[in-house]
């Protein structure tokens, strides 16, 4: 009889010792899954997790992945969001990533020169982006560039790294807190004698500076003119801040009567100084351009056609620019280059 006890513990000793490496070396051994993503939504439990985890074929035995999850205490502590399953992982390694919430990041980029518009429109048409907004008008963004009443122009351009499900106000939030920092940082550092209030005014003229330069290397140059326009009480007379005043209504055709329109509080060929807002959504470069213009006598330009810009510091020097290269315009003529998101003057015709 005592042999039968000794024989059956020993017996049970072994299936123990046997089991523990077993489920030793399951926890230990990496499964390669089909390239997959694991969703974890809100109001998931482990079981759920670990079911759809056997199902995407990225875990053995998932009732025992629930159970080790249990007895280290971290059932709890799994976070929301997507995983990507396209490298093998250990029961154990799957565990700790959904822990440490280690889920797949994604990029979207608004390119400057950008109206808030268009890079609210981006952000809501990424499917991985959540769209809460209710267009550029949404209380929410009016709230949260408080205590400026229009939000155009608050946003950094950018490319921003999100998480599937984020929304678009809360990438704005980012955009918006990074744009404050850059403009903060370049309007400590400004040139003195500049006619701007404070640093929204620089903003303003940032945005139109980045609306008009189609070379970086014109940049400090055409700020440089606006500047000296503002000093000397002359209208700015840029075409981007009345194409911004039209909205919808411009075709792609700059007529004579939207340049004599003066109920468009936008129109700078009729109102004196900066528009009330910025036009667009400036880039660091431009920002620290409108706050170190490059110095000289230039009070003019006009484009070249070939994406350059003929300066001048007489209106005769002007006008005799005018008619070279705005009259007598060759075929491929161009106001500035065509890259993506860069503003462009619009073609004047007479009604």
């Amino acid at each position: 009889m005592k042999t039968f006890l000794l024989t059956l513990v020993l017996a049970v000793l072994m299936l123990a010792g046997v089991g523990s490496y077993a489920v030793w070396q399951w926890w230990q051994t990496p499964v390669t899954p089909p390239e997959a993503v694991l969703l974890v939504d809100r109001g998931d439990s482990l079981a759920d997790v670990a079911a759809e985890l056997e199902r995407l074929g990225a875990l053995r035995w998932p009732d025992l992945w629930t159970v080790a999850a249990r007895l280290q205490g971290v059932d709890a502590s799994i976070k929301v969001g997507e995983y990507g399953l396209d490298i093998a992982r250990a029961p154990g390694e799957v565990l700790a990533m959904l822990v440490a919430g280690n889920v797949r990041q994604y990029n979207v980029t608004l390119p400057e020169g950008l109206s808030l518009a268009e890079a609210l429109s981006i952000l809501q048409q990424d499917s991985a982006i959540e769209a809460v907004l209710d267009g550029t008008g949404d209380p929410r963004l009016l709230a949260l560039v408080s205590p400026f009443a229009n939000p155009e122009g608050l946003f950094f351009p950018d490319t921003y790294r999100f998480t599937r499900g984020q929304t678009d106000l809360e990438i704005l939030t980012v955009a918006h807190r990074r744009l404050l920092e850059v403009l903060e940082g370049a309007w400590q550092q400004r040139d003195s004698g500049l006619p701007y209030e404070d640093a929204y005014q620089a903003l303003v003229m940032a945005s139109i500076v980045e609306k008009e330069t189609g070379l970086a290397a014109e940049r400090e140059r055409i700020a440089g003119v606006f500047v000296r326009r503002l000093q000397k009480n002359m209208r700015l007379q840029t075409d981007p801040t009345v194409i911004y005043g039209l909205g919808k209504l411009y075709s792609g055709n700059l007529r004579r009567s939207h340049l004599e329109d003066e109920n468009n509080p936008y129109n700078t060929y009729r109102h004196k100084g900066l528009p009330p807002t910025p036009i667009a959504l400036p880039g660091a470069a431009a920002i620290r351009a409108a706050l170190k213009p490059a110095a000289g006598s230039e009070l003019y330009f006009v484009a070249r056609g070939d994406g350059s810009h003929q300066f001048s510091s007489t209106l005769d020097e002007h006008n005799a620019a005018v008619r070279r290269f705005q009259l007598q315009r060759r075929e491929d003529y161009r106001s500035s280059p065509p890259p993506a998101g860069a503003g462009a003057e619009g073609d004047r015709g007479d009604d």
